[in-house]
């Protein structure tokens, strides 16, 4: 006659918890309401425990219930499966900042970049001594390279729309015109007619001539003329300070605080002017695959950057964005 093995035995960790409460509690009814459950309940527990493990497991002995040898011998061990059991799943505890050694790798636009670093390396010496940044240039297809871990956080204008991305906005901006110091336009008012009438240097990673400034001349039955295309922000500001090129920079919307991007526009002595027509508003954002949105150490990436770009800028009287130029 043949012989059919029966099935490997199901694991149920309730048989676990509830063995632990009953040998440390030596009670049916304390064990019940260890649990928050009935003692009607616990005692057919206790029953299918006993056939398990082919042992009486607690006898009666007067008014009282002691443990068998075999419950003693399984107290400890199964306590600490108990422990265990909880620690898995429970909720992932806080991370130690001053305890942190990573390297955390960002996707970001070079005027995004460049107002990042400051704020995140003051933000780490304070709270996280031992993280670092690797900021790269928009060098990948962000929803690939945040799927597969070769980046940690895109920080910019996220214009992918993949299903599993999870995206947070952070800041809305605006485009004006930024000038070197003495710059013709900077005397008298700024007409649309005599913006189309300056030369432009145009941001742009794919080598765009044109973007939203120019449909919105073109409403004006006007056209401008852009004399050079770069791909960096900063190589098109610097441009803008040594000649009489215009150059587009974000900046805050109106009556909000300075903000940190507008640090460089500063520094080369650039002058902003508002643009005279209606251009669409530029959100920064930052996107993260959501395997790292409950990791304690992405949780502070991401609170950092956030503290960062709406920090005020440090320099008043200037108001700038970000670096993901709308022409791109």
């Amino acid at each position: 006659m043949m012989q059919v093995n029966s099935p490997d035995p199901v694991i149920d960790a309730n048989l676990a918890i509830a063995l632990d409460a009953l040998l440390a509690e030596h009670s049916v009814t304390r064990a019940a309401a260890r649990l928050h459950t009935s003692p009607a309940a616990m005692s057919r527990t206790l029953a299918r425990l006993r056939r398990i493990l082919q042992d009486p497991l607690l006898v009666r002995a007067g008014q009282t219930m002691v443990p068998t040898p075999r419950a003693q011998a399984l107290r400890e061990e199964a306590a600490a499966v108990v422990r265990s059991l909880g620690a898995l799943l429970s909720p992932g505890a806080s991370v130690d900042l001053a305890g942190l050694r990573s390297t955390f790798t960002l996707q970001a636009a070079d005027l995004v970049g460049s107002a990042l670093a400051p704020g995140l390396l003051r933000l780490a010496e304070q709270e996280a001594p031992g993280v670092s940044f690797r900021i790269g240039a928009e060098e990948w297809e962000a929803g690939p390279a945040l799927r597969d871990g070769r980046i940690d956080l895109e920080v910019g204008s996220i214009d992918h729309v993949d299903p599993e991305t999870r995206v947070e906005d952070l800041v809305s901006l605006r485009m004006v015109a930024a000038v070197r110091s003495g710059h013709p336009l900077t005397e008298g008012t700024l007409t649309p007619a005599r913006l189309a009438a300056a030369a432009h240097v145009a941001v742009s990673r794919r080598g765009r001539f044109s973007g939203p400034l120019d449909t919105a001349l073109a409403e004006q039955g006007l056209h401008r003329r852009v004399g050079v295309v770069l791909p960096s922000h900063l190589a098109a500001m610097t441009l803008a300070a040594r000649s009489d090129v215009v150059c587009l920079v974000p900046a805050a919307q109106p009556g909000a605080a300075p903000s940190p991007l507008t640090r460089d526009a500063g520094a080369l002595g650039l002058v902003l002017l508002d643009i005279p027509l209606a251009l669409p508003p530029l959100t920064i954002g930052m996107a993260w695959h959501p395997r790292h949105t409950a990791d304690g150490a992405h949780r502070w990436l991401r609170d950092a950057v956030r503290r960062t770009l709406r920090a005020p800028a440090p320099a008043p009287g200037i108001a700038v964005a970000d670096a993901v130029d709308p022409e791109r």
